[in-house]
């Protein structure tokens, strides 16, 4: 009988392409996206004025926009994209180690929007409290604020888990890419029948090379 593991198992993602291929795609992306944010933080930190918002334009008593926050949020999409490209060139590279930390990030980023999902259960009102801090200038902000309390923690709990489904097929994807480059690694290769769910497990390919071939059998003579 194959395992849980064994029989999540697949070497392809999006229906058409190679995890090992969407695992690079997946990196370079997230490489991509955290570049644009640290170039709009830098540009941000070089002219402030532009890019800063007061407690006034914020309707609450809270800077947010100062430097230092920026600084931080520059050090973490420094840190992302070091993380997606170790994850870039370890899937290009066929090195396993080098998936990790991207893949402990999805695992993080993934527990962190379950708890959003449960706090709104929890506390539905925070929707309502978020949507009053909004600015006033925020499109739609009356129409959605016009809406019952019920109907918002339906929509927000239901576009959320469309996020958390997506999320957590991207982590099997790069699952499945660990394993498999994890497999390349190894000298035992798995071969999975899937007519009727039998594992068979082929020897090392040393081993094989290694064996001597069997002694043909004595030819027959005329008599």
């Amino acid at each position: 009988m194959l395992s849980p593991w064994d029989r999540w198992y697949s070497s392809t993602c999006c229906l058409c392409c190679h995890v090992r291929t969407g695992t690079i795609i997946l990196g370079v992306w997230y490489m991509l996206i955290n570049a644009v944010v640290l170039i709009i933080l830098f540009t941000a930190l070089s002219d402030p004025d532009q890019y800063h918002l007061t407690s006034a334009e914020l309707a609450n008593d809270l800077d947010v926009m100062d430097d230092a926050n920026m600084c931080i949020a520059s050090a973490i999409s420094l840190l992302m994209i070091l993380i997606c490209g170790m994850a870039t060139y370890g899937a290009y590279k066929l090195h396993a180690a080098w998936i990790i930390p991207f893949f402990c990030y999805q695992i993080f980023d993934f527990a962190l929007n379950t708890l959003v999902a449960v706090s709104i259960v929890v506390y539905p009102n925070t929707i309502q409290d978020y949507l009053q801090q909004l600015p006033e200038n925020f499109p739609y902000k009356e129409e959605v604020a016009a809406l019952s309390s019920f109907c918002l923690v339906l929509i927000v709990l239901l576009f959320i888990s469309c996020i958390l489904a997506f999320k957590a097929y991207l982590i099997a994807c790069v699952w499945n890419c660990y394993r498999y480059v994890c497999g390349r690694g190894s000298s035992e290769v798995l071969l999975y029948v899937t007519t009727n769910d039998t594992t068979v497990l082929l020897p090392p390919y040393d081993d094989s090379v290694g064996v001597p071939p069997k002694q043909r059998p004595l030819s027959y003579t005329t008599a």
